[in-house]
């Protein structure tokens, strides 16, 4: 691409090929992702997963079995995320001064189906020096409520967004003189504005510094809190998503592209070693690596997600529905985001009336009616049900793991109100629901068997590896191990087998499920209808082994 803008390309590009490694990337085409080979997390201490024959035991009884629970269970890996800052700012009522952020936060956390709470800010919120973060109240807001709340925390750092152009840029004002800014343009479908945007030069050497001292400062203070659940990638272009739309990209080439951002990817990932990061599937719109990048970072053990299915593109729901299954999706998606029935859309107008035309532009009226418009007038065609509806069961469709409620925390609970039929379908199906379905005791190697059928009731993988345990009641005694990578499937049963110490016939027993994820174990509630324990396992009684109904031979 041709950039009158490039005085000193030769300049930059020579810094940029300093800080990479002397291999030369090469792009990853497009395909299939279903029955690709990203590799495969690590795992020890495997179980035995059958197949499990009738020669191989002395006797068997089928001693419990589970019915699937209807109720939300609330468990690391899957969740509906309310949004406490997003890319215009906190909720509508604290731009319009209806009340305070604190207050803000507060009702979505109290949201009985909220999970986890989110941020998705710009870099200038989180620095405005070098050497420092200063991170703007909603951050200390958001993990205080989270905390108050049992919620998990997730954010998003925007590199560049057009929200807050052309007054300023994402990337902060102690950069400005250092890093060059290139102007590409405003003849944008998407974006329909009388100035032009400007995007920094990603490979400028000052801003690879100050991006990887971001992300050293982060990585300090929030890698490895129990409370994060997980951070998105920090990407090229508009809101950190891979793209600035119909607009060029501000490089001299597409290899300096992609060496950067693989460069800045890899950075990422060696500096977030137990947080899971979540990589954009956008395509490759904007000629900046995305095929490369996502490669490495599911090689790498990250996480999708993805702003929508309707308005996506087959390559990225082709991704998504065939990913490996223990990777998760969190799925946002950006149409009617603000829940808005009609009976209140006068409220939200008299809201919108107190913001300034720039901040409308990107906001803009999200009333929630029925739409009536058949294609080609609106994408998807004609639908009998609010749009809201139509999202969430096609985010089902795909196995999401997360999804993103937004920040109007009173306009959702109205919502889910008249509309509760998605809300509880995203309850009993959303991301993995694991339980015993079938435990079998078996009499083998002079001593019991267990033989579990641990079904999966969600639409997505188990998102890392999932450990089962029988323990005695009092935690002394404990035996179990981990089944492969993503078992069980979505909809799908998986056997195991655990070897018990002897004479423990007879006596009760916890099992318990973990789930590991890049190298940290979290406790899993089973999903199901029978009574748990308060910290989410399930308690049974082993047969006597004197007993005389043990099946055998018929």
């Amino acid at each position: 691409m041709r950039r009158r803008d490039f005085v000193k390309a030769g300049a930059i590009l020579g810094a940029v090929r300093s800080f990479m490694p002397p291999r030369l990337w090469a792009d990853v085409p497009d395909h299939l992702w279903e029955g690709y080979d990203f590799g495969c997390p690590t795992m020890t201490n495997r179980l035995d997963q059958g197949p499990f024959g009738i020669a191989q035991d002395e006797g068997w009884f089928t001693i419990f079995t589970t019915q699937p629970s209807r109720n939300r269970i609330r468990n690391f890996g899957s969740g509906l995320v309310g949004y406490t800052w997003e890319e215009n700012g906190p909720a509508l009522t604290v731009q319009c001064g209806q009340e305070t952020l604190e207050q803000s936060v507060e009702r979505m956390a109290s949201l009985p189906f909220v999970d986890v709470l989110y941020i998705r800010c710009d870099w200038r919120d989180v620095q405005t020096s070098p050497g420092k973060l200063q991170l703007s109240p909603v951050w200390e807001t958001t993990f205080d409520a989270a905390k108050r709340h049992n919620l998990g925390v997730g954010f998003r750092i925007q590199l560049s967004s057009p929200n807050i152009q052309p007054q300023k840029l994402s990337m902060p004002d102690f950069l400005h003189g250092k890093v060059p800014i290139v102007n590409i343009g405003h003849k944008s479908k998407a974006h329909h504005t009388d100035f032009d945007f400007y995007e920094p030069r990603y490979d400028s050497p000052e801003f690879q510094k100050a991006f990887a001292d971001l992300n050293e400062l982060l990585a300090a203070k929030f890698e490895g809190n129990p409370q994060l659940e997980y951070m998105d990638l920090m990407m090229y272009g508009f809101w950190g998503e891979g793209h600035t739309n119909d607009l060029p990209n501000p490089f001299p080439d597409y290899l300096t592209a992609e060496k950067t951002f693989v460069h800045m990817t890899q950075l990422q990932i060696d500096a977030w070693k137990t947080t899971p990061l979540a990589v954009n599937t956008q395509p490759d719109i904007s000629s900046v690596g995305n095929r490369q990048v996502q490669d490495m970072a599911v090689r790498a053990g990250c996480w999708l997600r993805s702003d929508s299915l309707i308005m996506d593109e087959p390559i990225q729901i082709e991704e998504l529905g065939n990913r490996p299954p223990w990777v998760a999706i969190v799925m946002e998606d950006g149409e009617n985001r603000h829940y808005v029935l009609p009976e209140f859309a006068a409220e939200e107008k008299a809201c919108l009336s107190k913001l300034s035309g720039s901040k409308l532009a990107f906001v803009g009226p999200d009333d929630e009616t029925l739409p009536n418009d058949d294609y080609p007038h609106r994408v998807g065609g004609p639908m009998d049900r609010p749009y809201r509806e139509s999202a969430s069961y096609h985010a089902l469709d795909i196995g999401t793991n997360y999804f993103g409620l937004w920040t109007e925390a009173d306009n959702i609970r109205r919502y889910y109100d008249k509309y509760p039929d998605s809300l509880r379908a995203m309850e009993q199906r959303l991301g993995y629901r694991v339980r015993p379905s079938i435990i079998w005791q078996r009499k083998r190697y002079d001593t019991m068997e267990l033989i579990l059928g641990i079904v999966n009731d969600g639409v997505a993988g188990v998102p890392g590896i999932l450990g089962i345990y029988a323990e005695t009641l009092d935690g002394r005694v404990r035996a179990g191990g981990n089944l492969d990578a993503g078992q069980p499937f979505a909809g799908k049963l998986r056997q195991a087998s655990i070897i018990l110490p002897k004479d423990m016939d007879g006596q009760q027993i916890n099992l318990r499920a973990e789930l590991e994820v890049k190298g940290v174990r979290r406790p899993v509630r089973w999903a199901c209808h029978e009574r748990t324990n308060p910290d989410g396992s399930l308690t049974i009684r082993l047969k006597k082994g004197g007993d005389s109904n043990w099946i055998k031979g018929i």
